[in-house]
């Protein structure tokens, strides 16, 4: 080996030495150490445990306007399954609505009046089922298996209805499924992704621009200068805070003119209710990268924790796989990402016509996230001064 070495001009105790000092080196940057450790576990488990593109027990509310065993058995044969979760009962049509334009639900089953009465004359009747297609991605397998379900239903009541167009294995079912495929109905994929890029090119540039404001100001050794300044911690952090609120704005402004210019994503709701949910998240963003740059030493620390958090971010908030086909750990820690709430925002304004009221309901966890992490960042900022 010495000898190999040699022949290259290298020298092993000169090797082992630097081998000696970067390892030193390594173990004093720990949190740098920590996030290279961290990051390829956080990817293990996201996208071996998280991830899944086949969701089951997707929330349903059922409307049941003629109750009967027949209906019965057709719920008992979604709820097995295990694509449809029985979860709530509606009154009324409107509360059905009403579900679907909150998001509260992704499918409505409506069982129609004179259902039973149609299935023993051997007519078939229709029942109909809505699903929220904003996101395609998620409610595909399930329709899909609407054909089977419909098949198997009814088989345990063969019996009942003898003389009439019983299922069995060969026969199509006694009734039939009508699906209508609400807010999105041709199932283009740009309606759902375009919206939620405004929130992903926001989380992107809003949080590295701010992580790196403390992290640049001591590498530039401006920071002594800051410190002398007879200036509030909350008062650096609102000065850092506000002018990347007009460059995410004019971001905004891009991306919703491609949206509604090239790809023709339809903006049904409130406009200034999107925007005062926009203005919200680009604070929250912009209070998380500030919080990174009181906590990382240099500007290389902030890229990574930027990254660390913006890898859980576009996986886990719904983006690109299916919020509900995820375990609900993972759902768990999707609620705590502010890009998850904005998601729901910007596609409920753009394609479910949601107002201020609907907003609301996911404005609030942004409000809350937006609060903690700024009472982080000024906790944070009095250690600096020390």
């Amino acid at each position: 080996m010495t000898t190999f070495l040699h022949s290259f001009g290298i020298s092993r105790a000169r090797l082992a030495a630097m081998v000696v000092k970067e390892f030193i080196q390594m173990r004093r940057d720990r949190l740098t150490f920590a996030l290279l450790i961290g990051i390829p576990i956080m990817q293990l488990a996201l996208f071996g445990f998280a991830i899944n593109n086949d969701p089951k027990g997707l929330p349903t509310i059922v409307h049941v306007a003629e109750d009967g065993p027949h209906a019965r058995s057709i719920l008992s044969a979604l709820r097995n399954s295990g694509y449809f979760k029985l979860e709530e009962e509606a009154a009324s049509r409107a509360q059905v609505d009403r579900a679907l334009e909150l998001g509260r639900v992704q499918f409505a089953v409506t069982i129609p009046a004179g259902f039973e009465r149609t299935l023993l004359r051997g007519e078939t009747p229709q029942l109909l089922i809505e699903a929220d297609a904003s996101d395609p991605s998620a409610t595909g397998n399930a329709i899909a298996a609407l054909a089977r379900i419909g098949t198997e239903a009814l088989r345990h009541d063969q019996g009942d209805l003898a003389g009439t167009t019983v299922a069995t294995d060969d026969r199509p079912p006694p009734f039939e499924f009508v699906v209508h495929r609400r807010f999105n109905p041709d199932g283009i994929t740009q309606y759902n992704i375009v919206p939620g890029l405004i929130g992903v090119i926001l989380t992107m540039t809003m949080v590295i621009t701010t992580a790196m404001a403390m992290t640049r100001e001591r590498e530039r050794g401006t920071m002594e200068n800051l410190l002398a300044m007879p200036v509030r911690p909350i008062e650096v952090m609102t000065g850092k805070i506000l002018p990347p609120i007009g460059m995410g704005a004019i971001q905004v402004s891009v991306v919703l003119i491609a949206a509604r210019g090239l790809f023709g994503v339809p903006m049904t709701g409130s406009f200034p209710a999107l925007i005062i949910a926009v203005m919200l998240f680009i604070a929250t963003n912009l209070c998380i990268g500030f919080t990174f740059s009181t906590v990382a030493r240099n500007q290389l620390q902030a890229m990574q924790m930027s990254f660390f958090f913006f890898l859980p971010s576009i996986l886990l908030s719904g983006f690109m796989f299916p919020f509900r086909g995820m375990p609900s750990w993972a759902q768990a820690i999707g609620e705590c990402l502010p890009l998850t709430h904005f998601l729901r925002v910007v596609r409920g304004v753009m394609l479910r016509g949601n107002g201020f009221a609907e907003v609301s309901a996911n404005a609030w966890p942004m409000l809350a996230i937006l609060v903690v992490v700024t009472v982080v960042a000024l906790n944070r900022y009095r250690q600096t001064l020390d």
